[in-house]
């Protein structure tokens, strides 16, 4: 079955600055890669193949694969000591398991160059990549100190700090910033009425 990859009714995706953090966001608030389709949509959208492209294959297996490597890659990156042996092993076996998928550049509208699949994509190559974007952020100790989790009450998403002096404190200034913001006004102003 070939999913159409050209629309997200969903809205716009949570970024968090990294392919593998933006995996693990796809649990919050609610599962968001829970069908075949969802899945399609996601992996669209978090830059993992072109727009338009041709996802063919993608079934029940494959939302299953994706879900399993976002539960080791949680654990991981949410260890600060200790790493839970099964899941560092999963995501090493899964990052060396396939190659990426191969793209390639084209002509696009007006000769702009446009960047497509060089072959059929397959969920090994998908899970692959994620499994060493995973790997890239657990060694690499200045984006590991950058990893931040949103501040704001009942959000567990993780994001990449990269604000300038590495303040930020909320996964996403317009929703959960605002949250805050509105809370901590109607608890200044309710001890103000006291």
């Amino acid at each position: 079955m070939a999913l159409d990859t050209t629309t997200s009714p969903q809205g716009p995706r949570f970024d968090a600055g990294r392919s593998c953090l933006d995996l693990l966001a796809t649990a919050h608030p609610e599962e968001r890669i829970g069908t075949p389709e969802e899945l399609a949509e996601w992996i669209v959208e978090a830059g993992l193949v072109p727009v338009g492209a041709s996802l063919q294959g993608i079934d029940g297996c494959w939302v299953a694969g994706f879900r399993e490597l976002r539960l080791h890659a949680n654990r991981l990156i949410r260890a600060r000591t200790a790493h839970p042996g099964d899941s560092l092993d999963r995501i090493n076996r899964t990052a060396r398991a396939a190659a990426p998928p191969a793209v390639r550049a084209v002509p696009g509208e007006m000769g702009c160059l446009i960047r497509e699949l060089a072959e059929p994509v397959r969920c090994a190559a998908l899970l692959s990549l994620l499994a060493r974007d995973t790997v890239d952020l657990l060694t690499d100790p200045r984006a590991r100190a950058a990893v931040r989790e949103c501040e704001a009450d009942g959000c567990p998403l993780l994001y990449l700090d990269t604000s300038r002096g590495r303040r930020r404190r909320w996964c996403s200034s317009e929703g959960c910033g605002n949250r805050e913001r509105v809370a901590r006004h109607r608890r200044r102003a309710a001890l103000a009425r006291s």
